[in-house]
């Protein structure tokens, strides 16, 4: 599956972002899928993830109560609804997609099997 970031951009703090993530080549449907971001001179980092089925989401902590993922079966895209952003928010965002990503593994990003170019996120104190 091919999948294609976008929906980054620069916000002020306390703003809001909608960063979208289209698939194609297969469908969304039976794959987990999840956000991760990458900050400068940082590691990758799991923000927010999805089982197949749309089962209750996980977030990090740095996310929980103010990011929310969801995604449009029908559109086979993946979202991330981020409001209340800070500067620590700054960063790369990736979405990702495996169809064998076990619930103890959502938050490990080498579980996932595809990945997405990648959304700039820049907020401004």
């Amino acid at each position: 599956v091919q999948l294609q970031a976008s929906g980054g951009g620069l916000v002020q703090t306390g703003g809001s972002l909608t960063l979208s993530c289209v698939a194609s080549g297969r469908t969304l449907r039976s794959s987990t899928v999840g956000w991760f971001r990458q900050a400068p001179d940082k590691e990758r980092a799991f923000v927010a993830g999805l089982k197949y089925g749309n089962s209750n989401p996980y977030y990090s902590d740095s996310a929980k109560g103010r990011f929310t993922i969801s995604r449009d079966n029908a559109k086979n895209t993946l979202y991330l609804q981020m409001n209340n952003l800070k500067p620590e928010d700054t960063a790369i965002y990736y979405c990702a997609a495996g169809r064998s990503v076990i619930t103890g593994r959502i938050r490990d990003d080498d579980a996932y099997d595809n990945w997405g170019q990648g959304t700039e996120v820049t907020v401004s104190s």
